[in-house]
């Protein structure tokens, strides 16, 4: 019989994952999984599952979680079923509809069809990468650093999305100079939760040429579903080469589902004592849903500390650093986005950052 393992400590290949606390149906789900040769990944409840359901190639829900994990807000996933053993009520066939279950399946009529998904081999990945960007303090440049970055994606050639999720920020329009393209905003996103049309999203949004943005509008922003964010990372993933995400320092429900869908996420923090400590809490936050976690710091240093000072205090890899550039901020109060020269210390920067990211991208398919 398959082993009941617990989270992998290192980056073992993922498993499936069965959620449930279920003992009967946890035995059944068990035997199913070794007729098919198939070891599975156990947690009780969405809180034991959290940290492995993005990576699991097939989930499993029991009836028992079902609800408990709609509650939790889990991310979005491709392949999800849940199973129980006896005809669910039509108020929890929307329970199952709510977390992107594809299927309900009840034992034992379903045996012969789980033993066979169990066996199948996962689809092929969503090409589409996602980036994630935080501040270590408040003003630390985030936006800037996340918008540099989509537009030199988008200068390499690459499909991309601009996804602003921090509702107290400026808005990412300001950041690009788009303030006046047509298009909806957060607002329209929000209002409409897990109803949004995944065919239509893209097409409605403000964009020019390969850059799409997805910002908050000058109004008093509404919290973002956590729903809408999950279909709109899912829709990123199918549809764009690159997303990038500017999250805020304090993460909320949907600021969570966006960094963990992301494939890497970089916090930037000024080269200060003060910030380097705010960054060291707001680390400590991120890395719970992010493992590829790497700091940039930002220059210029009043007290002389040192780039991989900051990186070794925070307990991160450094990823980079960013030295002044006046004429960047110049730009940025006349609505010139960031990078779109391709010159200056920012454009360098995150065309490294992207060829880093690539690079990573090949070494994991390989």
């Amino acid at each position: 019989m398959p082993a009941r393992t617990p989270a992998p400590p290192g980056p073992s290949p993922a498993l499936p994952l069965v959620v449930t606390a279920d003992p009967v149906l946890l035995d059944d789900l068990l035997r199913l999984a070794a007729v098919s040769g198939t070891e599975v990944d156990v947690a009780a409840d969405p809180a034991a599952a959290r940290s492995r359901y993005p990576q699991a190639p097939l989930v499993l829900i029991g009836a028992d979680q079902a609800a408990a994990c709609r509650r939790a807000r889990l991310p979005r996933h491709e392949r999800v079923v849940v199973v129980s053993h006896e005809p669910i009520a039509p108020t929890a066939w929307d329970v199952a509809r709510s977390i992107g279950a594809q299927h309900v399946a009840v034992l034992p009529t379903a045996e012969p069809w789980l033993a066979d998904l169990f066996g199948q081999p996962p689809g092929p990945p969503s090409a589409g990468r996602v980036l994630a960007v935080l501040g270590g303090r408040g003003g630390a440049g985030a936006s800037t650093l996340a918008a540099g970055l989509a537009v030199t994606a988008v200068r390499e050639g690459q499909r991309t999305l601009l996804l602003d999720a921090d509702p107290l920020g400026g808005g990412l329009d300001l950041v690009l100079g788009w303030e006046d393209v047509d298009g909806l905003r957060w607002a329209a996103i929000a209002e409409a939760g897990d109803q949004v049309d995944p065919s239509a999203l893209l097409r409605a949004l403000p964009r020019r040429g390969d850059l799409v943005l997805l910002s908050y509008g000058r109004a008093a922003a509404q919290p973002v579903p956590p729903e809408a964010m999950a279909i709109t990372m899912e829709v990123a993933r199918d549809r764009r080469d690159l997303t990038v995400v500017d999250l805020p320092r304090h993460l909320d429900g949907a600021a969570v589902t966006a960094l963990e869908a992301a494939d890497r996420a970089y916090l930037i923090v000024p080269a200060e004592l003060r910030a380097t400590a705010a960054a060291a809490r707001v680390a400590t936050a991120a890395r719970l849903h992010c493992q590829h976690l790497s700091v940039v710091v930002r220059g210029p240093s009043p007290g002389r500390l040192k780039a991989r000072e900051v990186a070794r205090s925070l307990g991160l890899p450094l990823a980079g650093s960013l030295r002044p550039e006046q004429a960047l901020c110049h730009g940025l109060e006349r609505g010139h986005a960031p990078t779109a020269e391709g010159r200056g210390p920012l454009a360098e920067l995150c065309r490294r950052l992207l060829k880093d990211r690539t690079d990573a991208a090949t070494a994991e398919a390989a």
